[in-house]
């Protein structure tokens, strides 16, 4: 989940000009209407543009004769008529279109009254900052922005005595030309050095700078712990060192900037708890400690700030931590808390009734804790409240009307995850306007909530698995507004849908829905109809020309026919698809391979032919399930050529012949191989031992992700085949390893290689003509939980190593030619006969017992017993074959007499049957 960072409020009251800049422009224009600039200032502004890059024309009033302080970005003063200020940032949107570039001409020199220079957001990419903004002395405001300036700092920016705003942000500089920034300027104010790549520097901020700097802003920065020298600067007002480096507990030497109103140190690596002297500064209104590494009892800091801030403190932000304990009463006493996040922790207990004290509370968000107990009343005395997340915790109870009764405000509730009932009056209307609602996992009664009809603002819903039962109704799908997410799944919900107005996200999985596929809007870049009953084609939905922006595609598990159009050329940002478990035909069209996908999943559908050539250009793919169909060919080399990013491959239950490519073993994060019951000859490649991430045994990430997007949360999932069962694996596919080549007709050894995999944790080479020894380094391969070798040619006795394998779950060496004691072991003795039976083995837990020479006891007389039952069979079928055969065949009488009995009773039979 997403943490909402409060941006840093600046203490503006230290420079209040800033604030009236834009009326200053307008108001001062307005008053030069009848004054003519200098005509010295207006030279020397039309040399600095010639030399400038002007790609949307900016600057076209900068013309010769007009009067320069009408020009767009010119300010003058409204006496002299010299140029006073140039604002020449360019707009954020478009950037391409608007940037300025170029050089700077040195003929800004001329324009000596010029106080405030703004060249922000644009694209001098291919120079430095020039020397000469160091001679324009009576600079107070200079930002030069996110405007690509590369390289050293001019050192005489530091004579610019009377600056009092510096604004680098953004820039490509060399920290060590830094040192100047401050100890020449007694004047200033606020001093912004966010994303520089600064590193660590002692010196970074002089010590004998100015006493008057109240802003400082190192964020987005490389910086590992704070400069020292920072401390020293007693009059700072705000410290923005979020998204750095730093690690170790927080300074003690916070508590010395004792005017401290603003500290964001969000985003960095900092443990242990919060200092003492931190809770000593009475003027705090803004502090962020979130996504850092902080331990301590949310109720010691609770306490700590009610001792200090209780009349200061508006913004509290520890989301994304490692802090345990209660919400204690004392929250309800910070009165002038208007956000609070602490999400992202371990916080239990239950939510203290004194939060409905916050008057001035405008954003609460404890989600993803372990909160428990009642949703409480109070919450609907919070008149301000714009932002409820409370989602993923343990709280559980009804949820009346009177807790929204007087959220008139409310625009954000998310409360997903929790185990809460609301089922409302049918005639009730909510008092608020949402945008976004979020109550997965609630339970809503089994009819569609009807208070959705008259949300108007709503862009975002989520009542997935909240127990619906009910036919879609008519009035929601016709709603005006239109959606950005919707999500409906995990319900029994029925009907049709013939179109759905959702611009982002759409997930209607696991219902009932029926008829053809709906119409979706050209925006809509996520589609979840799995498991539903779903019907006809895809051509008009795959076929649509507009559908550009689709990156997930989810209709498994449905009742569609036909085959897969070959109409995929326009979906070009398509990164999951998923038509597996349908009833589709015909081959993969050439065009799909052209998607480039992450995953690709056809699995059990009726789909045949080879591999289309187009395949190899999808070098993104990671998971790729054709399992259960009737494709057929040999397994292309190029799989492990081009394709070099597989985690997933299974071709299972197939008609694939040939050998396996020797190229497969060049997939070097293949960690799931399932080939099995295909028609695959040859041998077991030895280079089998070349995939590593088999060969790996820690595996850290869980959850198989791809690095795809970073606005959705997308983990894959795979039904595979292991311990002789068919799952699907999502939270803990991270972590699978299997190798599956059962059901074929693979002949030969099987290698030795095959012991260095040893992070495998299932093995599958059953149902082949496998011949030798089993090889004793398998038994090297620990942490096996399945191994199956069963229905082969193998000899020997099973190796002792097996008596290592602790994990095994699964085990079956059955029908092969073993021989011998079955090594000891805690678990090879735990597994029934049937894992055995077919091979010439001893001991526990078989009841045959071995011979001194480890042969058992029957096959020791093997060659000299005669087996009289399987000759008395053989000997009663001759007799009676023959005692009722022989007379038909040499007496032509009986012979005659049998066939016409046997003639009679066919004419009866049928004329009973006719007459019926």
């Amino acid at each position: 989940m997403a943490i909402a960072t409060m941006t840093t409020a600046l203490p503006i009251s230290f420079f209040p000009f800033l604030l009236l800049v834009p009326a200053i422009f307008f108001t001062i224009c307005h008053a030069n209407s009848n004054l003519l600039c200098v005509p010295i200032e207006r030279e020397a502004l039309l040399k600095f543009k010639n030399h400038l890059i002007d790609p949307s024309n900016r600057l076209s009033s900068w013309v010769e004769g007009g009067d320069c302080c009408k020009w767009i970005g010119v300010v003058c003063h409204n006496l002299t008529g010299h140029v006073h200020q140039l604002h020449l940032a360019a707009p954020l949107s478009p950037y391409e279109q608007s940037a300025l570039g170029g050089k700077i001409n040195p003929s800004l020199l001329e324009l000596n009254h010029l106080s405030t220079l703004d060249l922000s957001n644009n694209n001098f990419s291919s120079i430095h900052i020039p020397k000469l903004f160091g001679l324009l002395e009576s600079l107070t405001y200079l930002n030069l922005s996110r405007a690509q300036f590369q390289g050293a700092i001019p050192h005489n920016l530091g004579n610019l005595s009377k600056l009092q705003y510096l604004d680098l942000r953004g820039n490509d500089l060399i920290s060590e030309s830094l040192q100047w920034v401050t100890f020449k300027h007694p004047s200033l104010l606020e001093l912004h050095l966010s994303a520089c790549i600064l590193e660590d520097d002692p010196y970074l901020i002089s010590v004998n700078s100015s006493k008057s700097l109240a802003v400082l802003d190192l964020s987005w920065n490389s910086l590992s712990s704070v400069p020292k020298s920072i401390f020293s600067l007693h009059g700072l007002v705000s410290i923005d060192l979020r998204f750095n480096s730093l690690d170790g507990p927080i300074p003690d030497y916070f508590g010395n900037i004792s005017f401290l109103e603003v500290l964001d140190l969000h985003q960095n690596s900092l443990n242990s708890s919060i200092p003492n002297s931190l809770f000593s500064l009475n003027h705090l209104r803004f502090l962020c400690l979130s996504s850092n590494k902080i331990q301590q009892d949310i109720s010691e800091i609770l306490k700590s700030l009610s001792r200090c801030c209780l009349g200061s403190l508006e913004s509290l932000n520890m989301a994304d931590n490692q802090l345990s304990g209660h919400l204690t009463y004392q929250l309800g006493q910070l009165k002038n808390l208007s956000y609070l996040s602490l999400a992202q922790n371990n916080i239990s207990g239950p939510i203290p009734s004194s939060i409905g004290e916050l008057s001035s509370l405008k954003y609460f968000d404890v989600s993803e804790n372990q909160l428990n107990g009642t949703f409480p009343l109070c919450f609907g005395q919070l008149k301000s409240l714009e932002t409820l997340d409370f989602g993923y915790n343990l709280l559980e109870g009804v949820v009346r009307e009177t807790h929204f009764s007087e959220l008139t405000r409310l625009t954000t509730l998310k409360a997903s995850h929790n185990r809460l009932r609301f089922e409302p009056n049918s005639s009730w209307i909510a008092p608020f306007q949402c945008q976004i609602i979020e109550l997965g996992h609630w339970h809503l009664g089994s009819k569609f909530p009807l208070w959705l009809k008259f949300q108007k603002e709503l862009s975002s819903l989520d009542i997935s698995h909240v127990g619906i039962s009910d036919v879609m109704p008519t009035w929601f799908v016709n709603l005006p507004t239109q959606f950005e997410y919707l999500n409906l799944s995990y319900n029994q919900l029925t009907g049709g849908i013939s179109y759905l107005n959702v611009t982002n996200s759409i997930d209607l999985s696991s219902n009932r829905f029926t008829g053809p596929l709906p119409r979706v809007l050209s925006t809509l870049r996520y589609l979840f109809l799995s498991n539903n009953s779903f019907s006809g084609s895809l051509s008009e939905l795959i076929c649509n020309p507009s559908l550009k922006d689709m990156v997930a595609l989810y209709i498994d598990i449905n009742l569609l026919i036909g085959e897969i159009p070959d109409c995929w050329n326009h979906w070009e940002n398509l990164a999951y698809l998923n038509l597996g478990n349908n009833n589709l035909t015909g081959k993969i069209p050439p065009t799909l391979g052209y998607t480039n996908p992450c995953m690709l999943n056809l699995r059990n559908n009726s789909m045949f032919g080879e591999l289309p050539s187009t395949l190899r250009n999808s070098w993104s793919l990671v998971m790729l399930d054709l399992s259960e169909n009737h494709f057929s060919g040999s397994v292309p080399t190029w799989i492990g050529d081009k394709l070099s990013n597989f985690v997933v491959l299974s071709l299972r239950s197939n008609n694939f012949d040939g050998y396996i490519p020797r190229k497969i073993c060049d997939l070097q994060f293949l960690q799931i191989l399932d080939l099995g019951h295909n028609n695959i000859s040859g041998v077991i490649p030895k280079c089998f031992s070349n995939l590593s991430e088999m060969a790996t045994k820690n595996k850290t990430n869980n959850e198989l992700s791809t690095p795809y997007f970073i606005d959705y949360s997308f983990y894959l999932k795979a039904l595979l085949v292991l311990k002789g069962r068919e799952d699907e694996y999502g939270s803990t596919l991270g972590l699978v390893t299997s190798l599956d080549l059962s059901a074929n007709r693979l002949r030969g050894e099987i290698p030795k290689e095959i012991g260095n995999l040893v992070g495998l944790l299932s093995l599958n080479f059953s149902g082949n003509l496998l011949t030798g020894n089993i090889p004793d380094n398998i038994g090297n391969m620990e942490l096996m939980e399945s191994l199956d070798l069963s229905m082969n040619r193998l000899n020997s006795e099973i190796p002792p190593s097996f008596s290592n394998l602790n994990f095994l779950n699964h085990f079956n060496v059955s029908y092969n030619n073993l021989t011998g004691h079955i090594p000891t072991s805690t678990q090879l003795q735990s597994f029934e006969n049937l894992s055995y039976v077919g091979n010439h083995l001893c001991g526990p837990p078989l009841t045959k017992n071995c011979t001194s020479k480890n042969i058992p006891t029957d096959v020791g007389n093997k060659g000299r017993k005669v087996n009289w039952l399987y000759v008395s069979i053989v000997f009663g079928f001759v007799l009676g074959f023959w005692s009722v055969g022989a007379p038909l065949f040499f007496i032509r009488s009986w012979r005659i007499a049998y066939y016409q009995k046997l003639d009679q009773i066919c004419g009866k039979l049928y004329v009973f049957w006719a007459t019926m």
